[in-house]
């Protein structure tokens, strides 16, 4: 993710890439001009910078974070698989920073999240729900931070008219950068809304269009539905 990034931001006239937060500066065979800063210093990559893109791990989330905060950046938050202290970090920072946070970085899903809230809130409980996801082999979370970000919408739509179990499906094989289809089953009737991802790149394309984004708004937490369709 973070090379597909790189390459993107670079071919982005609206965008400046200034920095790289990287584990080895002397090792690192990252391709760019001298006027980036390349560095193991967090804070010296976070003051080259007005946002900040995280696509990195747990692990290094909440270090980010408070390093953000205490100098009043922006940050695009994209690492699945964040625990609850985590999240707790994100919501506070957010009160301080303009923070958008999304488990999926795709312009597409956050349009599929939209019309999942529509339907789901528009039919009854005779449809029940089942989300199927398909990762590569590497993957290690299951369900995906997506489905349940899809399972988050259904829920959301269902508020407390009516209840019911959602069915995850989670398939780990080969490469695959991520599939996703979302579907409602009635005894008379079946509805299925898909997302598929052909290259990664769609995910480093959704996080500059939320960098661009986000260094306009003021202090709160976001997600892609925000940029697509506005706070």
């Amino acid at each position: 993710m973070g090379q597909a990034l790189i390459r993107l931001a670079q071919d982005n006239d609206d965008l400046t890439l200034t920095a790289i937060w990287v584990r080895e500066p002397a090792t690192s065979t990252i391709a760019v001009t001298d006027t980036v800063l390349v560095s193991d210093d967090l804070a010296a990559v976070c003051a080259a910078a007005d946002v900040l893109i995280d696509f990195s791990l747990p692990e290094a989330t909440r270090q980010i974070i408070a390093t953000v905060t205490r100098q009043g950046k922006a940050l695009v938050c994209g690492v699945s698989g964040l625990d609850e202290l985590q999240m707790a970090a994100i919501d506070k920072a957010a009160g301080k920073i303009p923070l958008l946070y999304d488990r999926n970085m795709s312009q597409g899903i956050a349009v599929l999240d939209a019309v999942i809230r529509d339907v789901v809130g528009a039919l009854g409980p005779e449809f029940s729900v089942e989300i199927h996801e398909t990762h590569h082999a590497h993957k290690k979370d299951a369900p995906s931070g997506t489905a349940l970000k899809l399972g988050d919408a259904v829920k959301d739509a269902r508020h407390s008219k009516w209840a019911g179990r959602i069915h995850y499906e989670s398939v780990r094989q080969g490469e695959v950068p991520g599939d996703h289809s979302v579907i409602l089953v009635s005894e008379n009737e079946r509805l299925e809304f898909s997302h598929s991802v052909t290259t990664r790149d769609v995910f480093a394309e959704g996080a500059l269009r939320a960098a661009s984004w986000l260094a306009e708004q003021a202090a709160g937490r976001y997600s892609m539905k925000d940029v697509l369709f506005g706070g």
